[in-house]
């Protein structure tokens, strides 16, 4: 059984998520404010996290950097009844893999958390590790390192970072990216691509306003090159 740890501080969407996953046979841990939230998250092993933006003692902003700080990689979907982009651009940059603008429908959340789940299931076959520049990444471990020194990586950035050394050279739309990353079902959208693109950039290109790794290509979308 999966395991979803969901922490919101507002007692209406806590029951009514909690009322609406049991239906789904998830295995269901609640938190209503930030820090233990956040110590649930390090001991309780879930599958997913529902993760609330604005929460008392510790903010989802700072529960989700301070897990990526810790090598903890669990999918994080993040909630939120802010719209602007800059907050959206915040929680991808501190390694949430998926956003949802309240009010939101049950059934997309589920669609969504169904897609996380798949998107971090065992590949089966062997994954191979990868070195470019002065990087070194690991996909079956989801360990990355820049210049020797641990890089905090999203599991959804893992998974992007991923999709483009596969396709060394290659040019990936973003609807390639939207259809094979997220999944349709998700209702991403493109710009949610080039966010996560932006944050990726930030963390692996020695200058993001310059990238010789992901390039964009006009009108298109990105490019992966080694060298």
């Amino acid at each position: 059984m999966k395991k979803i740890l969901i922490i919101e501080d507002d007692p209406a969407i806590l029951l009514g998520l909690q009322a609406s996953l049991e239906e789904d046979n998830y295995e269901l841990l609640t938190a209503s404010e930030g820090e233990t939230g956040f110590q649930l998250a390090k001991t309780s092993n879930p599958s997913v996290i529902i993760l609330d933006l604005m929460l008392p003692i510790k903010s989802g902003l700072d529960i989700c950097r301070d897990l990526r700080k810790l090598n903890i990689n669990i999918p994080v979907l993040m909630l939120t009844a802010k719209k602007e982009e800059v907050d959206k651009v915040l929680g991808f940059e501190t390694g949430a893999d998926d956003y949802l603008t309240k009010p939101f429908s049950i059934l997309e959340l589920r669609m969504r958390i169904k897609a996380l789940l798949r998107r971090v299931e065992p590949n089966k076959r062997e994954i191979e590790p990868v070195e470019f520049g002065n990087l070194k990444i690991n996909f079956k471990r989801l360990e990355a390192f820049k210049n020797d020194e641990p890089l905090n990586l999203s599991a959804k950035e893992f998974q992007i970072l991923k999709y483009f050394t596969d396709r060394e050279g290659e040019i990936i739309s973003r609807d390639m990216l939207l259809d094979d990353v997220w999944g349709y079902e998700s209702y991403p959208t493109t710009r949610t691509v080039d966010n996560f693109i932006l944050s990726l950039r930030k963390k692996i290109e020695d200058d993001p306003s310059q990238p010789k790794y992901i390039l964009t290509v006009h009108t298109v979308g990105y490019k992966f090159v080694k060298e």
